[in-house]
């Protein structure tokens, strides 16, 4: 698996997996949800204050809080993956409205 930087092109075949790894960056107050498109890996990031708006999370169990959540995040990333939503790093940003 490898990690890009760059954007991935979607098509009808795209194969959107997500192995379940996550992690928490308290410095910038995102959590970092994995994505493999085809076999390469994507960052899917969600802010503290996304996943407390949405989910009531407190700000000592955003991991936590991802695991409840997995579903909704993560249909919230393959939508915006889909849509080619990519970061210029990237990555996606999930944001209020997506999920």
């Amino acid at each position: 698996m490898t990690w890009t930087n760059r954007r991935i092109s979607v098509s009808d075949d795209t194969v959107i997996h997500f192995p379940g790894y996550e992690s928490w960056n308290s410095m910038t107050e995102m959590a970092t949800v994995a994505a493999d498109v085809n076999k390469e890996r994507v960052l899917c990031r969600v802010s503290l204050n996304i996943l407390e708006d949405k989910f009531g999370v407190m700000d000592d169990t955003p991991v936590r809080c991802i695991a409840l959540h997995r579903a909704e995040i993560q249909e919230a990333a393959r939508k915006l993956i889909q849509s080619e939503s990519f970061e210029d790093d990237g990555s996606i940003l999930i944001r209020s409205g997506d999920i």
